[in-house]
This record gives C-alpha cells, structure tokens and sequence, in this order.
C-alpha cells in the first residue's frame, strides 16, 4: 500500500513524496495505525528501517489536523533521545515531513547557548525532539512547560538505558498531567530494555517486532577481515583508493584514535574529518552538516555518533576498531543500508580483538562472514601505500625483503644476553 492511500494530510502526502518514500517500510506499516489510533506502542526495529518516520508521520499529522491556526497553545508530543546527534537526526527528519503544516518542531539540546533556544520555546512549539540534560535545565529555570503534552516518544531506548537515563525518563512521566500515548521504539533488546518498556506503556500497549531473530538490517551485507592492530591504516587507506567516490563512514573506538586515523588518511593524501564527544557542537554540526552536503566523503567517527548519522546513499561502513559493545556492532553497520537502499560493511579485526568479535557473533546469533586475505595480498596491501607506480609483483617482492629484514633484527634483538 502505498503512502498516497494512507489517511494523512495532503500536505504530508506531498512532503513523503519528495523525500522519495513512496511506501512504507515494515516498521511504517504496523506502526503508523496503531499510533493514528491512538495506542501506546512498543516497536523493537533494525537500524535503518524508517523507525523515525513510523512516528513522526502520524504524530505531525495529528497535531496538524487538530490545529486551527498556526498558534499553539503548549507543547503536544515530546520526544526524548540519548544524544544531541541523534537528536539533530531525529529534528531533520521531522522537519521534512512537516513542511507546510501547521505544526512546529523544536530540537533541543545542551552544548550551545541557552538563550536562543529560550525565544523560541517562548513563541510557541508544537513537537519537542530534545536530551535530557537540557530538557531538565530549562524546566528548572520555568523555561519549559511539559502539562499539555499528550504523546511522549522514547526513541533509541535502549542507548538512554545505557547512559543511565532511567530516572530521568521516570520524572518526565511523573510531569505528565494529561493522560498521553506512550511510544517506546528502540533497535534491540535485552530483559533490562523489557522491563523499562513494559513499566512505560500501558498493559495494552501494540508489541510490534521486525525480525528480531537478526538485528542487522537484510539490506547490509557484513563480513570481517583479521588484520594486524598496526596495519589497519594500511587497509584502511587502500580500500578508499580504490573506492574513491564512494561515501565511506569509519567507526573508532576512541577519540584519540579519530584523531590519529584522520591523520594517517592525510597522511596517504586522503582528505578526511572527525567526530567525537571531544569536539564543541558547533564543530560536530559543521562537520555532519558538510558530510551530508558532500563535501567531503570520508568521515572518522566514534561510537557517541553512531547512531546519530542518517546520511543518504552512505555506501560503505568500516569498523577500523571492534565496538567494547556488541550491540553497538548493529547501531554502526545500520549507518549504510538504510531504508531500502543496499550497503556494506567491513570489520577490521587484530588479534587482541577476537574476544569482541566472538561477542558481536553471540549479540546477533550468527557467525560473520570472514573476508578472506592471502599472504600475497596482505603484502601487497603494505607495499601498496609506498608507490603505485609498481606493479603488485615489485611491490610484494620488495616488502617481503623488508619483512625479511625486520624479524632478523627481531631475531637478534631477542639473542642479546640479558
């Protein structure tokens, strides 16, 4: 069935359209009536599948249709998320479908100033996407105003479980004056996530599960590749040279090591940037906001970002660390393949990691193909950062005298008498 048929507004209709969806994604299609009816909804779905937009959409179009004017008389529905990049995400999506409407959206987040975001509370929000932090500073300063909200959206909950953000979800319920729509979506799940859910919505709430039994998206193929700690830049490096209109996201574990990656790239004359939870928000909005515009095609993030990027027609993702959290695996690989699009994403993995990967394996009940790499290639992969110009054979022939090299120097150091 197509989004033409459903009962939106036309003005909504026309907004879908232009964003290129034409029908709903699972999640949309057992989402999107239960929540126009107004039941509480427990929806457990991939990353990538359109979760955002299973609530959006029948949200906007109610506060729309109930509007007589542009003029609002409190904020309607909340939306509470872990981070500010996810917030952002959430922010563009709903501002999309939005459009022409009379409904107004407001993303909210700390790390910037306060005072802008203050006029604007003050002249009027419909639809509030905010994070926590800031959410409670502004209701303490009488700021913000939670009595006429009658939907509250918990998106990415199992991440605000992670971040301790159980009390936080339980005060905001207690501010809750009017009987609400609860709507709990999140992309995996575990018994902690369960509980929280289950103390959440009501006993009758609509369950919706999309193939629960793999968390990873049928549109992404994944496979590992067992590679050396201090040779992962080398792969790294060849593999957007040999892609090089590719949309590529890397994924670190810390932001030590963003730092350092996007230095070795500049270093093979690939331009990258960063983004990490070090960086002021300005700078992490300017580099989301370039990295969508196309400006640059390589982006070097950690895990405070991963689920916070929903950029179109990302064509690979690459785990140049292995997550310390499994399920993290799922939030980063859901980068690429998102709606109906097909991607693909390669693991890096060195010795010191198996343990990782064997937890990632045991998190999504499968084994993940491994991307075989022979000797010859490995050594070519070396070489090949040294000079293109070679052919492989030159190439391979020169770094096995240079490995050659390299442990007898190895073998000596070893013999010396201690």
């Amino acid at each position: 069935m197509k989004f033409e048929k459903y009962h939106i507004s036309q003005e909504i209709k026309n907004n879908l359209n232009l964003m290129g969806f034409l029908r709903p994604t699972d999640i949309q299609f057992k989402a999107i009536p239960p929540i126009m009816n107004g039941e509480d909804v427990l929806a457990i779905a991939q990353t990538g599948t359109g979760k955002t937009a299973a609530f959006a959409i029948p949200v906007i179009d109610r506060i729309h249709r109930n509007k007589s004017s542009k003029r609002t008389s409190g904020i309607k529905c909340l939306v509470m998320v872990p981070t500010r990049e996810l917030a952002m995400q959430i922010g563009d999506v709903f501002e999309s479908i939005a459009g022409h409407t009379r409904t107004k959206i407001f993303t909210l987040f700390g790390g910037v100033e306060q005072d802008a975001q203050i006029r604007k509370l003050q002249k009027g929000i419909d639809i509030l996407i905010a994070t926590p932090g800031r959410m409670f500073d502004l209701i303490s300063q009488n700021y913000l105003n939670l009595d006429f909200i009658d939907t509250l959206v918990l998106d990415e909950a199992d991440h605000m479980l992670d971040l301790g953000f159980i009390n936080d979800i339980r005060s905001v319920k207690r501010k809750l004056r009017n009987r609400h729509q609860t709507l709990f979506f999140s992309a995996t799940i575990n018994s902690e996530i369960k509980k929280l859910a289950y103390s959440q919505v009501n006993t009758s709430a609509i369950r919706i599960e999309i193939s629960p039994e793999d968390p990873v998206s049928k549109n992404v193929s994944h496979a590992v590749m067992f590679v050396e700690m201090d040779d992962k830049r080398f792969f790294l490096s060849r593999f957007i040279k040999e892609h090089p209109e590719s949309r590529i996201i890397v994924f670190v574990r810390t932001r030590v090591r963003a730092e350092r990656v996007e230095k070795a790239m500049s270093r093979a004359e690939i331009p990258s940037f960063n983004l990490h939870g070090g960086k002021e928000q300005k700078d992490r909005t300017d580099v989301m906001n370039r990295f969508k515009s196309g400006d640059f095609n390589i982006l070097i993030a950690t895990d405070v970002s991963a689920r916070g990027i929903d950029v179109a027609d990302v064509d690979y993702v690459i785990n140049y660390d292995l997550p310390e959290k499994a399920e993290n695996y799922v939030h980063r690989v859901g980068r690429t393949g998102r709606g109906t699009k097909k991607g693909i994403a390669l693991s890096f993995c060195s010795p010191e990691e198996q343990s990782r990967l064997e937890a990632i394996e045991k998190f999504i009940t499968k084994k993940i193909e491994v991307f075989p790499i022979t000797k010859e290639e490995y050594s070519f992969t070396l070489a090949y950062q040294y000079d293109e110009d070679k052919s492989p054979k030159e190439l391979i022939d020169e770094n096995e005298d240079w490995l050659k090299q390299k442990r007898r120097k190895k073998n000596k150091k070893n013999k010396r008498p201690r």
